[in-house]
């Protein structure tokens, strides 16, 4: 009898701690994805007081959260594309540009300042206190760092919206959050970053 129960303890025992061995190992492994937002977004040719729309420069500001306390993040090359919001609702795509990759330590913050790109065919009016809408995409790939080794890489297609208002500068002092467009992009992935970015450009114009 008594042996009968060393063995049932035995079992249990084992039972529990590979219970906690998986639920620690299902935590070690989990990743949270990049937050991504725009920090600072101005249009010179937007801005009133200047009285000249010469200047198709767009500058931003780009903040990464790395939401992992225990993980780093590789990031490859970043793209972003930029879209003119017309009156009717459509997305104009007037610029494209990119930030290079690099790697973001545990639970790290990243900000790329004073980015620029040259937007071309928007039309650059702001008058009687209106607002000007523009729409900001953001393409990567990730691989996370778990201890000695690392994670595949893994897509992620953000998006966001932005109002210009006439000092140039977006409205609100709120950074804008890009979130991520539709759960269906991780499939594209799988074909490829340049279909994903490709589909990117699609989905938001």
């Amino acid at each position: 009898m008594s042996e009968g129960g060393g063995v049932s303890r035995c079992c249990c025992s084992f039972i529990i701690t590979s219970g906690f061995t998986a639920l620690f190992m299902w935590l070690s492994l989990r990743t949270h994805r990049p937050t991504c937002s725009l920090q600072r977004f101005y249009v010179p040719a937007l801005n009133t007081s200047l009285n000249s729309t010469t200047n198709h420069t767009i500058l931003f500001d780009l903040k990464l959260d790395n939401n992992n306390n225990d993980k780093g993040v590789h990031y490859d090359t970043i793209n972003l594309t930029f879209f003119y919001t017309a009156t009717n609702g459509s997305n104009l795509r007037i610029a494209n540009g990119s930030v290079p990759g690099f790697y973001q330590g545990h639970g790290k913050k990243a900000r790329r300042k004073n980015q620029a790109v040259v937007a071309q065919g928007a039309p650059w009016v702001v008058t009687n206190g209106s607002r000007v809408g523009f729409k900001v995409g953001l393409a990567t790939r990730v691989r996370y760092k778990i201890l000695f080794w690392n994670t595949k890489r893994e897509g992620v297609v953000v998006s966001g919206n932005v109002e210009v208002d006439g000092s140039g500068g977006k409205v609100g002092k709120k950074a804008v959050k890009l979130k991520s467009l539709s759960p269906e992009l991780g499939v594209l992935w799988r074909v490829g970053f340049v279909g994903g970015f490709a589909y990117l450009v699609i989905l938001l114009l």
